[in-house]
């Protein structure tokens, strides 16, 4: 009788995958990379296991949102305090923050549990197309 062999984290190959998020529709993209980030494009994914690749994102500040979303999309936050709610229009936050809103956005497409922060550490966002990894050799994935 055969027993199924869970991935062990020590032994998982890692590989680095740039993305080029420029012209590219933001959820879209971004379903792909936590896609990519959790392991799912693997033949030994595992859901309670962190199987995942790295992801480098370039040109951040160029992603796309469709429809009146630049306009009408909002980014809250609460700091616990009562009356301290504070909204960012999408407009703003491509202007000042775009890596966060790609952040937050993969973020939202992960589980809810204790390998978010794990997972969340292989995404390294980057505002314009230089970017500090070049000495891991990333393949560029093609995200249509």
């Amino acid at each position: 009788m055969k027993t199924t062999v869970f991935p062990n984290t020590n032994e998982i190959e890692r590989k680095w995958y740039i993305v080029d998020a420029e012209g590219k529709t933001l959820g879209r993209m971004c379903t792909i990379i936590a896609d990519v980030l959790r392991g799912k494009n693997k033949a030994i994914y595992c859901p309670q296991a962190d199987c995942g690749d790295f992801v480098i994102v370039i040109n951040c500040e160029k992603v796309r949102l469709t429809g009146t979303k630049i306009d009408k999309k909002s980014y809250y936050k609460h700091s616990g305090f009562s009356g301290h709610l504070t909204e960012v229009k999408a407009k703003e936050m491509i202007e000042k923050k775009p890596e966060k809103m790609v952040e937050i956005c993969v973020s939202g497409m992960l589980p809810k549990n204790k390998l978010r922060p794990a997972i969340l550490k292989k995404l390294k966002l980057f505002r314009s197309s230089e970017h500090t990894h070049e000495a891991q050799k990333p393949v560029l994935l093609e995200i249509k």
